[in-house]
């Protein structure tokens, strides 16, 4: 969600990538939802942070705690920051209490993100 809210909102001024640790293989249909929501049409791919090794960034933001676990050193370029969020993915209960999950992280990422990278 964040590479698609920062890109929306952002985009004149900053271009995101998004890519995980051991990335699912596909986008949470109740993110694509949560997106949707607030008038993000996202239409990007499950992808390896092992893709983007090579290229050049400003900064690395890591989001889920397994991240900031497992990528305790980020070995390509830019100034790396961890802003953490719930993996709203491993949320267990209702539709109801899944989908509410994703919607707390999308508006969490738009506050402290998209904060973050104002200030930058």
């Amino acid at each position: 969600m964040a590479e698609a809210i920062i890109n929306a909102r952002l985009g004149d001024q900053w271009r995101a990538f998004s890519a995980g640790t051991q990335p699912s293989g596909y986008i949470h249909p109740l993110a694509l939802r949560a997106l949707a929501e607030i008038g993000i049409k996202h239409e990007g791919v499950s992808k390896t942070a092992d893709k983007y090794r090579d290229l050049d960034f400003d900064h690395i933001i890591t989001v889920c705690d397994d991240a900031a676990e497992n990528c305790p050193i980020w070995l390509g370029s830019g100034k790396r920051v961890h802003i953490g969020f719930l993996d709203p993915a491993k949320a267990t209960g209702t539709e109801v209490e899944k989908f509410n999950l994703f919607r707390q992280v999308r508006d969490q990422i738009e506050e402290l993100i998209l904060g973050y990278l104002s200030e930058q």
